[in-house]
């Protein structure tokens, strides 16, 4: 194999969607990074060293070891008397591989397989489920083989040892762990893995960016590749929070002329609830109570549209008969609430449709970097039959952790126009960011919108913490 050099892509699937918005998540261009090298050679604790050296979350270890192909039973029976090439390409299901790559490459979930060496076969039970990795390191003999693998990676590392090397630390691994026999392994050494780390796996080294001594003390070596690999995670951050800030200034026209965002009509009511909630003297009962309140009159706004079906007569099971009645289609609606902001509005929620499907997102921002970071997501299967889907929040102020919502909602397959948030309190700059990212067709409810002007003026700028939830919840 030539050594090949390639451009690092990006954004490259996020592109055919430029129509659609314009805000690109940082999951949908994660820095890839290949460890080739022999069997034995220490590539899997140079991976192991990457990926707890930096300092970045979301940051998975992807080994082609669970790729293994599944077994007849007539090749299970080879295997277990060392008469099968585990170490030969075609063992490995480099296509499937370069699938689950390319899917996490696009901002895609992704399903890893198990592969059990004590039963020489993948677990039909166990298997991994990815989405949203921000670095991702792909270990293993052939992870600088195959060309469409090294056209996704932005650095590719060879671990380099001598082979005697390589058998020792074999046959410490095979017998402590996997249980095997010491001439099985000997035996499987020199009639398959010696000869096809000669044939395939040595010259992949060609193929690297940076060649690793696996000796004793490699940390200087692996400590480069670390700072490297930080310094380009850094600008890939760096571009991002660029584009949040852009999102909050490419558009300055009044928020007034945005048809799909719809604030609360400024009645008495209204005023004297948001009057009570932002008084930091008020009783945390009657914060509860009377954010409540606000939190049905949203639920209600947002649910105005939703299909109806109209009845002129309907006989109730007492012979009572009612005429033009009107049924609401709530089954038609679901709901993610942004924890913990958003589960503020649950009790609401609850008490407006008690049997609507609810999930989950937990985004938080980094504390030094301001980026927002998607921890887990607990999403209904079947999202995608939904005409309406909800995403609650309490407080938007930066609007970074919501626009990473939709766009996870929407990597779900989730139709941009189908989702609706509610919000009590947000900031002109996070409704604009969100409402220039994604246009006009994500709508918006909110009970509030505090201006710039309105920020700047007031010296406490309570509508940039996050009081709601806080005192909600008694967490303060």
């Amino acid at each position: 194999m030539t050594r090949t050099k390639t451009t690092p892509r990006r954004r490259s699937s996020v592109l055919s969607r430029a129509d659609q918005h314009q805000y690109f998540p940082p999951w949908t261009t994660p820095y890839i990074i290949g460890v080739g090298g022999t069997s034995g050679s220490g590539k899997t604790s140079v991976a192991n060293k990457i990926v707890s050296s930096i300092n970045v979350p979301w940051t998975v270890l992807v080994s082609l070891d669970n790729f293994y192909k599944p077994l007849s039973p007539e090749e299970r029976k080879r295997a277990f008397n060392n008469e099968y090439d585990f170490d030969e390409p075609s063992a490995i299901d480099l296509d499937l591989a370069y699938e689950c790559i390319l899917n996490l490459k696009e901002g895609k979930k992704t399903t890893i397989p198990v592969y059990s060496f004590v039963n020489h076969n993948r677990d039909p039970d166990k298997h991994i489920q990815i989405y949203g990795a921000s670095v991702i390191v792909i270990e293993g003999i052939y992870a600088l083989y195959d060309q469409r693998l090294l056209d996704l990676m932005d650095l590719k590392i060879y671990v380099d040892a001598d082979l005697d090397i390589c058998l020792a630390r074999r046959l410490a691994r095979d017998i402590v762990s996997r249980g095997r026999d010491l001439d099985g392994c000997l035996l499987q050494w020199e009639r398959y893995v010696k000869p096809d780390a000669v044939k395939y796996v040595q010259p992949t080294m060609n193929n690297a960016d940076a060649i690793v001594p696996s000796v004793s003390d490699n940390s200087v070596a692996v400590g480069l590749l670390i700072n490297h690999i930080e310094s380009k995670l850094e600008v890939k951050s760096e571009e991002h929070i660029n584009e949040l800030v852009r999102l909050g200034h490419s558009d300055l026209k009044p928020l007034k002329e945005y048809a799909n965002l719809n604030i609360l009509p400024q009645t008495n009511q209204v005023k004297a609830i948001h009057t009570i909630l932002i008084d930091r003297s008020v009783d945390r009962a009657d914060f509860v109570f009377y954010f409540d309140r606000i939190a049905t009159i949203l639920i209600a706004n947002a649910l105005n549209d939703v299909p109806i079906e109209r009845h002129h007569s309907i006989t109730t099971p007492e012979g009572y008969e009612l005429k033009d009645q009107i049924k609401c289609h709530y089954e038609s609606v679901t709901a993610i609430s942004t924890i913990r902001s958003g589960d503020c509005f649950m009790s609401s929620l609850k008490k407006a449709i008690p049997n609507m499907s609810v999930g989950k997102l937990l985004i938080q921002s980094d504390s030094q970097t301001g980026e927002p970071q998607l921890h887990c997501e607990f999403i209904p299967s079947d999202i995608t039959r939904y005409g309406k889907v909800l995403i609650f929040e309490a407080q938007i102020i930066s609007g970074a952790a919501m626009i990473m919502a939709i766009q996870v909602l929407l990597d779900h397959k989730v139709k941009l126009e189908s989702i609706h948030i509610v919000v009590y309190m947000a900031t002109e700059l996070g409704t604009r960011r969100i409402l220039n990212a994604f246009g006009n067709k994500v709508k918006i409810s909110a009970a509030v919108v505090v201006t710039k002007a309105e920020l700047k003026n007031h010296k406490s700028n309570w509508a940039l913490t996050r009081f709601v939830d806080n005192q909600y919840f008694g967490c303060e």
